[in-house]
């Protein structure tokens, strides 16, 4: 199932300034950067920009300088080889990061997190923040972890599901300095055989925020709530949400840090299984403790016939996704969405058959849940399929509300992708400027695939900038691993023969 682990960017007020120029600049791919690197991009620490890089059981950090030139290559010793290691997740500072990895020993797993510096240096001891015993082997995912928006607070968690009747989640709040706050261990009823929880949150506050809801096998979501987990609470709030008439998709939740809001949206279906007919939203005022609005909007016949490419006006968004969530300083919010979808020589893909189910429950063979939103990228999913799939990424509609849920505007950026056996050069990357939304994907020209920019201000207006200066023939971008490192810069993998390299996008 593809995801985006939602790419939170907050929409600065600012002044409306014209498009200035770009420019690329290309790292020299490594010997050890062949097309089977794992990889993640850390951030821009103290100048430098930190690259994670993995095949098979070396570990190391990349230090590119600001012309992209590697000027340090820091094996991580640490680290355990990869039959053990089980995921890797990072936090960037100004002068540092945190990598926070689990990896698993004999019949335990261990939570572990590193300091390194702008130099790719471990700095201090590693620390074991958590340990879990199973009673088994497992290569599964224990603890997801998750930072805050401005990056004071990080929270560890695991959910035990052993049984299907309760669950048990356990946390572990800490500051900027990995000090733990505050520890708990709160039970979760899962009374009804389908309920799941997903799409997990932590606010600037230190509050945890998350969704339970109901779905009947490969199904809609009939019944919903929200749930807060309070910093300092040993206990959870949960909100039912008002959707007796309404059936859902997936539940997406932004935390809207600068006017203390929770908002909750996902597409919502007319009947069971239907066409999607627009978007559900539910806004939770923290300060007030109530609800601010719970309504839904309607996709106009206009609007479905700018986004439908090849369906019909009534299956126009069937294919869409919820892939970004943005709000605004003044309650507003903007969605951008995206059509997905597969097609093969023995069946099509769609969003009954393959996209719920599994990724939303615990493996048979392992006691513990966890969110599947939080798997990283690289993390031995970058691999082809061995079937004949070709990957299909179409349009980008984007629609624009009030603080009340009201659409001001929407547009639909028009643009076909395919690829077979696998997505990495398909969908696309926000790279968020100040003063415009950029929304940077590949669009195929004779016979090449060209990084294109396309631009939306606060206004709706859309833009197609020109064409990217320095898109050397031959490198490939992968803009949807791509990750904004600062206020106008952007590092974007990409594919150069037979290796990974790195790309740095600045806007001037």
């Amino acid at each position: 199932m593809f995801r985006r682990g939602l790419f939170l960017v907050v929409w600065i007020a600012g002044s409306f300034l014209s498009a200035s120029s770009q420019k690329i600049i290309y790292s020299e791919p490594d010997k050890d950067d062949t097309r089977r690197l794992n990889f993640e991009i850390v951030g821009k620490i103290n100048g430098n920009f930190l690259i994670y890089k993995n095949v098979r059981n070396k570990n190391w950090i990349a230090v590119l300088d600001n012309d992209m030139k590697q000027i340090g290559k820091v094996e991580q010793e640490y680290v355990p080889d990869n039959d053990r290691m089980i995921n890797v997740d990072f936090f960037a500072y100004g002068d540092f990061a945190y990598m926070i990895y689990q990896y698993q020993k004999k019949n335990v797993v261990y939570c572990m997190a590193s300091k390194i510096d702008g130099n790719g240096n471990p700095v201090g001891p590693v620390t074991e923040l958590d340990t879990t015993h199973l009673g088994f082997a497992s290569n599964n995912k224990i603890y997801s972890v998750l930072g805050s928006e401005d990056k004071s607070k990080i929270i560890i968690f695991k959910i035990n599901s052993r049984n299907k009747n309760l669950f048990f989640m356990t946390t572990l709040l800490m500051n900027d300095k990995l000090e733990i706050q505050k520890k708990s261990r709160l039970a979760i009823p899962m009374e009804e055989r389908n309920d799941y929880l997903g799409d997990f949150h932590l606010d600037n506050e230190g509050d945890l925020v998350f969704s339970k809801f109901m779905r009947s096998g490969n199904d809609n979501i009939s019944s919903a709530a929200f749930v807060v987990k309070y910093a300092q609470a040993d206990s959870l709030m949960y909100r039912e949400l008002s959707i007796e008439k309404t059936w859902l998709d997936e539940i997406h939740i932004k935390v809207d840090n600068n006017n203390k809001r929770y908002f909750l949206t996902s597409f919502y279906f007319k009947e069971r299984r239907g066409n999607i007919d627009g978007l559900y939203f539910y806004v939770w005022d923290k300060t007030t403790a109530q609800p601010v609005f719970e309504n839904i909007s309607i996709f106009s016949e206009e609007l479905r016939r700018e986004a439908r490419g090849d369906a019909s006006i009534k299956m126009a968004f069937n294919d869409y996704f919820i892939r970004d969530i943005i709000s605004r300083k003044d309650g507003g919010f903007l969605i951008g969405t995206e059509a997905y979808y597969t097609t093969s020589r023995f069946n099509n893909w769609n969003r009954w058959d393959y996209l719920y189910g599994s990724p939303f429950m615990s493996p048979a063979y392992n006691s513990y849940y966890y969110s599947p939103y939080y798997n990283r990228y690289w993390w031995n999913s970058r691999s082809s399929s061995n079937q004949a799939v070709r990957y299909h990424a179409d349009n980008i509609a984007v629609l624009s509300f009030n603080n009340q849920g009201q659409l001001e505007w929407s547009n639909v950026m028009g643009k076909t992708q395919f690829d077979d056996e696998s997505d990495d050069l398909l969908s696309y990357q926000l790279m968020n400027t100040g003063s415009e939304i950029h929304f940077l994907f590949n669009q195929q020209e004779r016979r090449n695939n060209l990084l294109t920019d396309f631009s939306v201000r606060p206004s709706g207006e859309l833009t197609r900038n020109p064409t990217l200066k320095n898109l050397d023939k031959g490198y490939e971008f992968m803009p949807k691993y791509g990750k904004q490192v600062s206020s106008r810069q952007m590092i974007i993998p990409c594919a150069y023969r037979n290796y990974i390299c790195f790309a740095k996008l600045d806007y001037n």
